[in-house]
């Protein structure tokens, strides 16, 4: 089967959209997915700052959403014809997956970031025969067509806009799940959300849809003024007082705070402005020690990560979507669509701020 996709040789230079081809249909458990979009993630980006970790050349995208075209063997509760958003890789049996917290899998990192299932290895290559990287997190669906793990598809709704879907599956899932599931944030609490990109515009959509009081915190008016749209106070950055005002508009200081910045002063900034036994998840990977500064990890405040919202993407998406179909979560309006010929534009708009959620159109 020959198909686009767009294709990343190097760390360094751009993605090509080329030709690829699948050597073989589904096996046992998995499905082939027609694509109709396909978001991008900082995550995908990533993989340049983290040369050489990740096996090139390959197809990114991870972030997937379309109609199942083909299923293989008996293992499958999927149909053709089924319109699915296609999240994260898992093993299924390891005990994170058993206990439910499949981000947490014993293999997360070696199924969805450096290399895939090995079976997959010969299966995909490029017009010469040359090999492409095991499936990116399962999908690799900066493509036409994707072919995945049935686990790892979640049936929706067919009057679903399905092209704007897949953001669902990873960023969206994410910055909400952080909120419904990690903190199971409600009314009467409150949730500061430092960075109001993709990830930070879901958890601030998303402490507003659970009735919490939100405050979000960038160095962007464009994105505050989106928050601010979303149900949010904003607060701008770049400024020596923040935990002082952070604590003014919380009532004494926030029971929770998400940083998607990964930036060392903004996450003491953040502990400090907790109340007693309050609680700062991170979600953005430190590429750098984190210093703490005396007293932020006092009075029992708490300081953990968070992978991928803590959620069961089966139960979440559908959440999701619940909430968007109520007008409680209007994720849509975080995205900008472009054709996959045009992946090399969307990168640059992504990394300049210009657009919150890319989604590539095969």
């Amino acid at each position: 089967m020959r198909f686009d996709a767009a294709v990343l040789r190097s760390y360094e230079d751009p993605f090509a959209v080329e030709e690829v081809i699948l050597n073989a249909g589904p096996g046992d458990g998995e499905i082939l997915v027609r694509i109709a979009g396909c978001g991008m993630c900082r995550t995908d980006l990533a993989v340049r700052r983290s040369a050489g970790r990740s096996p090139l050349p390959a197809v990114l995208g991870h972030e997937g959403a379309g109609v199942v075209v083909e299923t293989g063997g008996a293992a499958t509760e999927l149909n053709p014809g089924d319109h699915v958003v296609l999240s994260f890789d898992s093993c299924g049996h390891c005990r994170s997956c058993l206990g439910a917290a499949p981000a947490y899998c014993d293999d997360f990192a070696a199924l969805n970031l450096f290399g895939g299932r090995a079976e997959n290895a010969a299966r995909f290559t490029d017009a010469a025969g040359g090999a492409l990287a095991p499936r990116w997190f399962g999908q690799s669906a900066f493509a036409a067509y994707a072919m995945v793990p049935a686990r790892n598809a979640v049936r929706v709704d067919p009057a679903l806009p399905l092209e704007l879907l897949g953001p669902l599956g990873c960023g969206f899932l994410t910055g909400a799940g952080a909120v419904l599931n990690s903190f199971n944030a409600g009314p009467g609490d409150t949730v500061v959300v430092l960075g109001a990109g993709a990830v930070g515009l879901a958890a601030v959509m998303a402490a507003t849809a659970a009735g919490a009081v939100a405050v979000a915190v960038d160095r962007h008016p464009e994105r505050l003024a989106l928050a601010e749209k979303f149900g949010a106070a904003a607060l701008y950055a770049a400024s020596g007082d923040l935990p002082d005002r952070i604590r003014g508009l919380t009532g004494g200081g926030a029971q929770y705070a998400l940083d998607t910045t990964g930036s060392a002063p903004l996450i003491n900034d953040a502990l400090r402005s907790l109340r007693p036994r309050g609680h700062l998840g991170l979600v953005a990977r430190l590429h750098a020690g984190l210093p703490l500064e005396t007293g932020t990890l006092d009075r029992g405040r708490r300081l953990f990560h968070i992978c991928e919202g803590d959620a069961v993407p089966a139960l979440m998406i559908p959440r999701l979507t619940g909430l968007w179909k109520a007008g409680r979560f209007p994720f849509d309006q975080l995205i900008r669509t472009y054709p996959l010929a045009d992946v090399n534009e969307a990168e640059a708009d992504c990394e300049a701020g210009r657009v919150v959620k890319p989604v590539l159109i095969p």
